[in-house]
């Protein structure tokens, strides 16, 4: 089986991760999706197969030839689709790109050559799309097939490395490596596959914390309000105010930070803020939290204590800092797209990964490309080459020997 073939089928499987639910995975098909991939695991061969009772799959593919005691390597992808776009009932279709926007079977939707720049390298290519009710899947499910069908292939070669794979849930929402088992894995590094058009590889992605903070007022009748009343929502406002206006996601670039206000709710009497804060830079990073912080401490003053308090929690840190000890990972990759013919394209990722928190729990993981555009929307491509295409790079990687550093 290809990995086109396989694709198809795990996107038949609706695997919406939930954040409301406190269950591990967070839906049950995820479950069901997770049995298919180790069943299918055991099949072509490999060992020490698992489906563990939070739902992460493992498999171990013993080294072989020349290269059977290199470092084993491990390739990692996750089983959840984002729950901002429906994801049951996947109804995919294979088309030729032929130019211009592509209108989908539902009639309304279009994938529009303005907001995909990438489809004017596209034309002639096979490109495999949505009817446009739901997403596509190819975040993650590429990636799954990907290294299944590497795996496939490289139980018939003379000589690999040693080769660990593991498919994670709830990626989307944050909790893709809570409980993963760094120690009983199989390789002290891995890359995840999970990025978007065929080349890109990514080591650097933003630090981030999130905040809460709680404003409390005074409400008094409006009639009599003078001198009294303090508003929770002007001053809420206030706090909004004070942070840097050129500093929010739709003015920031590249390895630009920004602070993001997600949420507001309230009244006269209180009011609930929100927001995310990012920074590719740790520096820059530590910064942005003390802002917060600060803002927050001098309206406390301004208005009364206790009326601003702030939680401010970490949540990733850039895998940066645990990559750079260990560039071959990165040599490796870009020696093994360039065998195939893509040229490498690094970047950093205006995001978190999986693999930024693996590579803190002593897992250095880099990401590569899964080949999959649009994630996350109805509009969500793929094209055909780039399944096969990267298969190959998984193969070229775990088929070479590491330079080492």
């Amino acid at each position: 089986m290809d990995a086109k073939e396989r694709f198809l089928k795990y996107v038949s499987f609706g695997t919406n991760s939930d954040e409301e639910s406190d269950s591990c995975p967070s839906t049950p098909s995820q479950l069901e999706l997770g049995g298919f991939i180790a069943d299918e695991l055991r099949a072509i061969g490999l060992r020490s197969v698992r489906l563990d009772g939070d739902g992460y799959v493992y498999g171990f593919l013993p080294g072989a030839g020349k290269l059977a005691g290199a470092p084993a390597v491990g390739f990692i992808s996750h089983m959840d689709t984002s729950p901002s776009s429906p994801g049951d009932g996947i109804r995919p279709s294979e088309i030729t790109y032929e130019g211009g926007d592509i209108l989908l079977a539902d009639g309304r939707t279009s994938i529009t050559a303005e907001d995909f720049p990438e489809l004017a390298g596209l034309v002639g290519e096979r490109l495999i799309v949505t009817d446009g009710r739901t997403l596509l899947g190819s975040d993650d499910k590429a990636g799954i097939a990907e290294i299944v069908t590497a795996c496939e292939l490289l139980t018939r070669v003379t000589d690999r490395r040693p080769v660990a794979v593991a498919f994670t849930p709830d990626e989307e929402i944050g909790r893709g490596a809570d409980r993963f088992d760094v120690r009983g894995f199989g390789a002290d590094e891995a890359y995840t596959v999970d990025g978007g058009a065929i080349g890109e590889i990514e080591y650097e992605n933003f630090n981030a914390a999130g905040f809460s903070l709680s404003v409390t007022g005074t409400n008094i009748h409006p009639g009599y309000a003078k001198g009294l009343m303090k508003n929770a929502v002007l001053m809420a406002n206030e706090f909004l105010s004070m942070l840097p206006p050129a500093e929010r996601p739709e003015h920031t670039e590249g390895r630009e930070g920004f602070y993001h206000i997600t949420s507001i709710s309230g009244d006269e009497s209180s009011c609930t803020v929100k927001g995310i804060i990012r920074d590719h830079d740790r520096a820059g990073f530590e910064a942005r939290k003390k802002t917060v912080e600060g803002v927050c401490r001098y309206l406390d003053g301004k208005y009364g204590a206790g009326r601003f308090d702030l939680t401010l929690t970490d949540s990733y840190f850039n895998m940066k800092e645990m990559i750079l000890p260990r560039m071959h990972l990165i040599r490796d990759a870009e020696a093994a797209f360039e065998k195939e013919g893509v040229t490498p394209v690094i970047k950093p990722v205006r995001g978190g990964t999986d693999g930024a928190r693996l590579s803190f729990m002593g897992l250095p993981c880099p990401n590569l490309s899964a080949g999959g555009l649009g994630f996350h929307s109805r509009r969500e491509f793929i094209p055909v080459s780039s399944l096969g295409r990267m298969t190959n790079v998984i193969v070229n990687i775990a088929t070479a020997a590491p330079s080492g550093d």
